[in-house]
Parts: structure tokens; C-alpha cells; sequence
């Protein structure tokens, strides 16, 4: 894969979390107003989870894809400065195959495990 084409993976993959992160975050915003606009006490419903408790999963979301988000803006930046495929503990070039499966890959598969 050459070049051109690697960014515009990454860059397909940063869109795909950004939409991951707007959806997840709209979820929240939507638990925050639900929980805001009524006094329903929620802890001791035995129907099921609370709007807390959902609240924090959806949260926990939104901190994923903010993380996977940073994770794909660093590969870019080692693709600009000509690193990236190169694992960062070894410094050998990383699999194809790794970086197929996971193109914002810091290390080869050795180094992760």
C-alpha cells in the first residue's frame, strides 16, 4: 500500500470513529436530559438498569472513541513523518496484516503480546 492510500484508510477510519463518537455522545446528551427532567427514582427500579448506570456505559463509549480518535490522529502523524509501519519498542516494520486489521498499529505483533 502506498502512501496515498494508507491516508486515506486512516482518514476513513478517523471519519468511522467520529461518527462512533457523535452517536454515542447524542446518546448521553439524551440520558442527561432524561434524567434532568424527572424525579423518578431510578436506583431502586426493579424493571431493570438505571439511567445512571447507562449513562456511564454510554459515557465510557464516548471515552473509547475519543481514545481510538487519538490512536488514528497519531498514526497520521507518523505517516507524515515517514514512521509509521515501524514499531515503536523494536523499531522493526509492522506486518501488513497487523496494520490491515488495526491501521493505527504502534507495534508489531511480537511487541504487542
Amino acid at each position: 500500500m502506498d502512501e496515498a492510500e494508507i491516508r486515506e484508510r486512516l482518514e476513513a477510519e478517523r471519519d468511522r470513529w467520529l461518527r462512533r463518537r457523535a452517536e454515542h455522545t447524542g446518546d448521553l446528551r439524551g440520558f442527561v436530559d432524561a434524567s434532568r427532567d424527572t424525579n423518578a427514582d431510578d436506583e431502586h427500579d426493579p424493571e431493570g438498569a438505571t439511567i445512571a448506570f447507562e449513562r456511564s456505559q454510554v459515557a465510557t463509549l464516548v471515552r473509547d472513541a475519543d481514545a481510538h480518535l487519538r490512536e488514528v490522529d497519531a498514526a497520521l502523524a507518523r505517516l507524515a513523518d515517514g514512521t509509521y509501519g515501524v514499531c515503536e519498542r523494536c523499531g522493526s516494520p509492522i506486518a501488513p496484516g497487523r496494520l490491515e486489521a488495526r491501521p493505527a498499529a504502534r507495534t508489531c505483533v511480537a511487541c504487542a503480546g
